[in-house]
């Protein structure tokens, strides 16, 4: 089976192409650029180098979300455009999966994205059977004290919301430092969760590919708060009257 994945969730781009057990290529970038520049030339290279066509790909990998609204976006186009001509199944990953699939050993691993206003998009996992120990979802980091606290130990924070958590959790007994460069996600990651999601019968065609933002866009939050506003001034109004 030849898996393709992109990830492009965060700030960082990555694309990857794993041969049953075996990983072909892998291209990590973090050089600044927009992902609308370079993730296509990174699939073509990657594709180019393995020897391999579009037609070659049986399953399509790539970040649904949480993550970067405008990043999830672009990665999510570009695998629906390689997929659509053949219908090639494509398999939506959880941003936060991925980047616990790199890490392995005893404790507890906590993937952390950056999500603005002192909230990390966080899910946590063992780290010695990647058991699911906290769900996807937008918290803000003081509310992790308590699962920081009692969960098993060494915790190690990963993703580009790790030092938020680092700064605040950084000297309780137990938390490890990760180093900033192994932080962050790969596309190897995308792939091998791809390939179990596979297993399980868990992709979807290319039309079912869809974002899983796991919370409003600031111009939809900014949408939300006027309109509530509007509606309370009109109550005020009529009140009034």
């Amino acid at each position: 089976m030849n898996i393709l994945a992109v990830d492009t969730a965060g700030k960082t781009a990555g694309v990857a192409l794993l041969q049953d057990d075996r990983l072909l290529y892998e291209c990590y970038l973090d050089a600044g650029m927009t992902h609308s520049e370079t993730i296509m030339p990174l699939i073509d290279n990657c594709l180019k180098f393995c020897h391999l066509t579009c037609a070659d790909i049986d399953v399509y990998g790539v970040n649904a979300g949480p993550g970067s609204f405008t990043g999830l976006r672009i990665g999510l186009a570009a695998v629906k455009g390689l997929a659509f001509p053949r219908e090639t199944l494509c398999a939506p990953v959880s941003t936060l999966e991925a980047l616990a699939a790199t890490h392995t050993g005893e404790g507890t691993v906590l993937c952390a994205l950056d999500a603005r206003r002192a909230q990390v998009y966080s899910a946590a996992f063992d780290l010695a059977t990647h058991e699911r120990l906290m769900d996807d979802d937008a918290r803000a980091v003081a509310d992790l004290a308590q699962f920081v606290e009692n969960c098993k130990k060494p915790l190690f924070f990963v993703g580009d919301g790790a030092a938020l958590c680092y700064n605040k959790y950084g000297e309780i007994p137990g938390v490890l430092a990760v180093p900033p460069a192994l932080r962050g996600g790969r596309a190897a990651a995308v792939a091998l969760v791809a390939k179990q999601m596979a297993r399980h019968g868990e992709t979807v065609l290319p039309e079912a590919l869809l974002p899983d933002y796991h919370r409003l866009s600031q111009a939809e939050r900014e949408r939300a708060e006027r309109l509530a506003a509007e509606a309370e001034a009109s109550k005020t109004k009529e009140a009034k009257k």
